[in-house]
């Protein structure tokens, strides 16, 4: 028997003593050393940071927290740990290591704050990432004092886990449980997402059977899957491109992302972010009205947060599959760039309708520069003692693999309120005008 399975949290899963509830009816084991982690200031915090954000805007129900998906990745972890600790080859991971996944799975989402993902999407220079506040949590709170006299644990080793995925080859595994192909934190926030949204898409994937898939690579030193699992993976990858395709890039979630990314643009060289960043989502949302007061982005974010919902309109998209030209110039491009974008078409327009209104009216929402990560697994089939990509044996997942899954879930798209929205689309040659615009704004960067 594995040692692991000696661990507290690993013998709390079977007591049933002790546990708090998370939607849909599961139950999370909790052991003094986790309740004191739970109960810092630091991971309170995440109890007011909503996981999915804006997307609330057009599912109501999406209203979980980080808090809550935490508490789920980490019950992944422990059932993870409980199939892994019957590899005979996962015997190179000591349970002082598996201690120090336990308190990353916990911790993973520590450093981040409201509307993270739609900041760091913009990749702006002097704007920090979420592993900057992570390692502030982690190394300047209470949670430092928690991990070394409770879990015997140093927050570097955590910190390490979480960013690095190098170094032993056990560390690579538990990186890979972490963070890859097949991971605790895709395998909740799927189906949580999925739960709180009110559609399908991400719970269209059999959990159990992969996690009881689970196995060691062909090196032994990250995840892979036997050919039992091989059904249920195919499900998760398509569960995935679904979920981006349905819920994450929604065309009406990607306008309110396309207006809190234009006004923090405008803002946040007069904001302090490293304080900003440390506040809970309602203290942050009031911090960005009180300090766009006054200015056109004002209009945007009231549009979004105020007590009147105002989302701009979809004006047009050009998708990779129906406009190539348009898609393949303007996609993965850096953010600054679609503004000037954004600014040369409102101006074109303004010529063109003979109507004028202010450039914020006018926005163009880019794939970002950064793409999604690929899914890339290998399957183990025990008869014939060999290891294939899933790829190769999967029609589904080569498709996704080969052609870039961003591509096929992701657009890029012209907004504006609603009035507007309706003149611009009787124009027959916007994609001509996008491109005027585009040429207008190469210009300037290279000026």
């Amino acid at each position: 028997m594995h040692p692991v399975l000696q661990l507290p949290e690993l013998v709390a899963l079977d007591h049933r003593r002790h546990l708090v509830r998370i939607p849909p009816g599961l139950d999370v084991p909790l052991t003094p050393r986790v309740v004191a982690l739970v109960d810092t200031p630091a991971f309170r915090r995440l109890a007011q940071v909503s996981q999915l954000g804006l997307v609330r805007l057009v599912y109501p129900g999406a209203t979980h927290s980080r808090f809550e998906h935490s508490l789920g990745v980490y019950r992944l972890g422990l059932l993870f740990l409980r199939r892994l600790a019957h590899d005979p080859r996962f015997e190179a991971v000591s349970p002082q290591e598996c201690e120090v996944f336990l308190a990353a799975a916990l911790l993973h989402d520590l450093g981040h704050w409201p509307f993270c993902h739609w900041v760091e999407e913009l990749e702006l220079p002097g704007v920090p990432v979420h592993e900057h506040f992570a390692r502030h949590f982690l190394f300047h709170s209470q949670v430092a004092q928690v991990l070394q006299h409770h879990w015997r644990v140093e927050p570097e080793q955590v910190l390490e886990l979480l960013t690095s995925g190098r170094g032993s080859r056990s560390a690579r595994i538990l990186a890979s449980m972490l963070s890859g192909p097949i991971d605790i934190d895709k395998m909740d926030y799927l189906y949580r997402d999925s739960l709180h949204a009110g559609v399908p898409y991400g719970k269209n994937f059999d959990q159990q059977r992969l996690i009881g898939a689970l196995c060691l690579n062909r090196r032994g030193d990250a995840l892979a899957i036997t050919e039992k699992g091989k059904t249920a993976a195919e499900l998760m990858v398509f569960a995935r491109y679904v979920m981006f395709s349905e819920v994450y890039w929604h065309h009406a979630v990607r306008a309110a992302t396309a207006m809190f990314q234009r006004a923090f643009f405008a803002l946040y060289r007069n904001l302090n972010l490293e304080e900003l960043f440390q506040l809970d989502e309602n203290r942050m949302i009031q911090q960005l009205l009180g300090q766009s007061q006054g200015l056109a982005e004002h209009e945007l974010l009231q549009g979004i947060f105020g007590p009147v919902r105002r989302l701009y309109k979809r004006v047009a998209q050009f998708s990779f599959l129906e406009q190539p030209l348009v898609y393949r110039q303007l996609a993965h491009r850096p953010y600054p760039f679609a503004v000037q974008l954004s600014r040369h078409l409102a101006e074109l327009l303004r010529r063109r309708l003979g109507q004028a209104f202010p450039d914020h009216h006018l926005l163009v929402d880019l794939p970002p520069v950064r793409c999604e990560v690929q899914f890339d697994v290998e399957v183990y089939y025990p008869k014939e003692d060999c290891y294939r990509p899933l790829e190769q044996v999967s029609p589904v997942v080569r498709t996704l693999v080969r052609e870039q899954f961003d591509d096929y879930v992701k657009r890029v798209r012209v907004f504006a309120p609603q009035e507007l929205a309706l003149r611009v689309r009787q124009q027959k040659d916007l994609a001509d005008l996008v491109l005027e615009a585009a040429a207008g704004a190469e210009e300037d960067s290279g000026s």
